[in-house]
């Protein structure tokens, strides 16, 4: 293919069978373990922070194989060591689910209504316990923390595990982790240059009024006017305020208010979301929310309240020398990164007290309604062993620069 041929140079930075991890992976029996083990967790999806059942599976997964483990960093967060002592570095894969009906008829679908694991991070745990597994079988100098992280999709779990003295429990120089891609080749990895995906804040808009008939708009305030009025408005942030050549996006998700056709409700909410891959143009878009919200309130004769969410998610950006190491851990299976994406992922917490990388991994094709965050998306099996690999291949390479 020509997006591999693109990318065959970094190929011959080293030989992946002969340097560093003696051609020992995974073997058939493994793939079984780690391909049941992924089976088990996506019948019993737990939402972000009520992950108990999961971080208590796993913790006993990583025991068995007799790695120290450490539990309730953060919340259910939990870290497992590979390794002796000297220079460390981390590996992450994150745990939690996503509010989901499943869709998939699956034998082994979610067995808790309205909670499925439609973004593969039952897969990505898989692919953490088999790195662990080859790493053990590894003579290396060093430590690898394997960082099992609770409440990525909502609550900021790398900042909680963060905030609960992940660093000084667990000192570590450099990071990795990955995401399974739909769309790209089963098995295939791809490192961006710089920016993977956006950094995010979510804010939630009240404007309130007396309320009132509707044929007497005189004597109050319209919310559903303000709200209406943001609606448009908030679009100029982006359009009119950022620089062309820089990407950013406001979207609405929700706009609630009113229940009667002749009755001018008290109160009308709006939530929503922004995305940049730079903090400081997170920060304007911030501040335009506001001057939006007052504005649309003063003419609408409304009263407004706006709140954001106090767990914000940086933005991924790989840093030059990790990226490099990822790379070169891909070998063959290393194809031209798509362009990155303004979805969110709070990896981006740990790379911003932390160098480190972040990698697609190929999900395979994709089809209708089987992409992330989706009711019949699944987490490729076959992937689980380039993905154990490339981790496993990554945490080696940094221990030996």
């Amino acid at each position: 293919m020509a997006s591999h041929r693109a990318c065959s140079g970094y190929t011959d930075l080293y030989n992946l069978d002969k340097e560093i991890h003696g051609g020992t992976m995974l073997s058939s029996q493994d793939l079984n373990r780690l391909v049941e083990m992924r089976h088990h967790l996506h019948r019993h999806p737990e939402l972000s922070c009520a992950e108990e059942q999961t971080a208590a599976f796993m913790a006993g997964r990583l025991t068995e194989i007799g790695l120290p483990v450490v539990t309730g960093i953060g919340g259910h967060g939990l870290v497992a060591t590979v390794g002796k002592d000297g220079p460390a570095v981390g590996l992450r894969a994150d745990m939690d689910a996503l509010a989901i009906t499943e869709l998939t008829g699956l034998p082994y679908a979610s067995q808790n209504l309205g909670v499925m694991h439609a973004c593969g991070h039952d897969g990505h745990m898989a692919i953490l316990m088999g790195a662990a597994m080859i790493l053990q079988r590894q003579d290396f100098s060093g430590r690898v923390h394997l960082v099992f992280q609770h409440a990525e999709e909502r609550y900021g779990g790398a900042r909680m595990m963060l905030d609960d003295g992940l660093l000084s429990r667990f000192p570590m120089e450099r990071i990795f982790g990955l995401h399974n891609w739909p769309g790209l080749a089963a098995g295939a990895v791809a490192v961006h240059d710089g920016p993977v995906m956006a950094g995010t804040a979510e804010f939630s808009l009240r404007f309130q009024a007396a309320g009132g008939h509707a044929s007497m708009p005189h004597l109050t305030g319209d919310p559903l006017l303000a709200g209406g009025q943001f609606m448009v408005g908030i679009q100029q942030a982006v359009a009119r305020s950022v620089d062309p050549m820089e990407a950013a996006v406001i979207t609405v998700g929700s706009f609630q208010g009113g229940h009667a056709q002749n009755i001018i409700p008290q109160e009308a909410v709006l939530t929503g979301t922004l995305r940049a891959f730079r903090t400081q143009t997170l920060g304007h878009l911030r501040a335009r929310v506001a001057a939006v919200a007052e504005a649309s309130a003063q003419m609408a004769g409304c009263g407004w309240t706006l709140e954001f969410d106090p767990h914000p998610c940086s933005p991924v950006i790989n840093t030059t020398p990790e990226r490099d190491i990822l790379r070169r851990a891909a070998g063959t299976a290393l194809i031209a990164p798509p362009v990155p994406v303004m979805a969110g992922d709070d990896f981006g917490e740990l790379l911003s007290v932390l160098p480190g990388a972040y990698a697609f991994l190929g999900n395979g094709e994709l089809a209708s309604e089987a992409g992330l965050h989706q009711p019949k998306y699944d987490f490729n099996d076959d992937t689980i062993a380039p993905g154990a690999e490339l981790l496993a291949r990554a945490a080696l390479l940094a221990l030996a620069n």
